[in-house]
């Protein structure tokens, strides 16, 4: 577990709490699932480096802190990694953005790529993997199997939930891509739901069964 942080900040634990109730309506659930993308988002970027520029302030000239280094890429797995997104662009809205279609087979609940979309220079950014559920992991890996044969180099991957198993797996897979999240559930069910859980992520986001 040395790969994952689990982000316990109250708030984020509070709206999480929401989220996962039943009763939640899907405006509801959109709005938190938007107010704990900020919160998480401020964890996956706490290490981005700094460098410093000469302003001139109301009262005086100082040396202030920026961001160093090309702006960082978003990747979305779809369709709930949307959710994720959506509130993670409005604290870097200069963020470059790619997107990942994958949907996971019912059978097999292995992935299926239908759709890929990313900036052309991923080499020298940090890519930001974001997807609600970290479960059996296969789409996980597969989103950034994708990425790093296009070059990405530096990845985190971030979730509102994981279950023990799709860590372990996505850890064997790719050791060097650190895991943020907001818990780490029980199990997952034989369908490869999480458990407790929240349900399926993208149906409460946009209402669909």
């Amino acid at each position: 577990m040395k790969q994952v942080t689990v982000v316990d900040h109250p708030l984020v634990q509070h709206k999480l709490t929401q989220m996962r109730k039943r009763e939640t309506s899907t405006a509801g659930f959109r709005r938190l699932l938007g107010e704990v993308s900020h919160l998480l988002c401020y964890e996956a970027t706490r290490e981005l480096p700094m460098t410093k520029e000469t302003i001139e302030t109301p009262l005086t000239d100082m040396e202030a802190p920026i961001l160093a280094g090309k702006k960082l890429v978003f990747a979305s797995v779809l369709r709930a990694g949307n959710g994720l997104l959506e509130g993670m662009l409005d604290l870097v809205p200069s963020a470059r953005v790619a997107h990942i279609g994958l949907y996971r087979d019912p059978e097999t609940l292995q992935p299926v790529e239908y759709y890929f979309k990313s900036p052309d220079d991923l080499s020298n950014r940090l890519t930001i993997v974001v997807d609600p559920m970290l479960a059996t992991a296969n789409s996980a890996i597969a989103a950034v199997d994708k990425l790093k044969e296009r070059g990405a180099a530096n990845l985190r991957f971030v979730c509102l939930l994981a279950a023990p198993e799709g860590i372990e797996k996505f850890s064997s897979a790719h050791p060097d891509v650190p895991i943020i999240t907001a818990s780490i559930d029980s199990h997952l069910n034989d369908h490869g739901y999480i458990v407790p859980g929240l349900g399926d992520a993208g149906d409460r986001m946009y209402g669909t069964k």
